[in-house]
């Protein structure tokens, strides 16, 4: 299963009609305390990167929602040095990627970003927001991935230059983080999301 098959299954249709609370991006917040958690019983630190995806529209009112998007971005760029660089992946879904060493300031551009889309009536084109974190002597990064379809968070952790996931490390980041996070109890919905060719749009 490619990153395709991911997102439609774990994010879209079927995430929705199995849907058990609306999502509310005030649910990003908790990344702010987590990711303190994350360092002091896990020893995993953020990467740096963070990413928003969503499903595009093709109207001019969509494009004029982006570009509000866009500018309030790039003024928090220069406030606080988020970078963001709007991304479309080879299947048509859209990734907003963001880069900052300080996380509080990742977790705040990504609630911009998606606020402002839900306030401009576009929620439901919403599909995840991913925080990516890594052990200072580990080959690969965890992910904490928001299903905007869901209202819940769910671990993935792929092993290292493999297509499998270390259940281990998802299970311990669940019951480390569990009441800290709205995480998603049905693991049926804990789908991974492996790269394409090209790797993930956010690295």
């Amino acid at each position: 299963m490619g990153l395709l098959d991911g997102l439609k299954q774990a994010l879209g249709l079927k995430a929705e009609a199995d849907a058990t609370r609306d999502a509310d991006p005030d649910d990003l917040w908790g990344m702010s305390t987590a990711y303190v958690t994350m360092e002091a019983d896990l020893d995993y630190e953020p990467t740096g990167h963070a990413a928003l995806c969503f499903a595009a529209v093709d109207s001019t009112d969509f494009t004029d929602a982006l570009r509000e998007v866009e500018e309030i971005l790039d003024a928090g760029e220069v406030e606080t040095g988020t970078t963001a660089v709007f991304v479309e992946d080879s299947h048509g879904y859209h990734w907003v990627v963001l880069e900052d060493d300080t996380f509080e300031d990742l977790v705040t551009s990504i609630h911009f970003a998606a606020d402002t889309l839900i306030e401009r009536g576009y929620g439901s084109r919403l599909l995840a927001a991913l925080f990516s974190f890594q052990r200072p002597s580990a080959a690969s990064a965890v992910y904490w991935i928001y299903s905007f379809r869901r209202g819940a968070y769910y671990p993935f952790a792929p092993k290292p230059g493999e297509r499998e996931r270390d259940s281990g490390a998802e299970f311990k980041l669940q019951s480390v983080l569990d009441g800290e996070l709205g995480i998603e109890d049905d693991k049926e919905f804990w789908y991974p999301l492996w790269p394409e060719d090209d790797g993930h749009p956010w690295e």
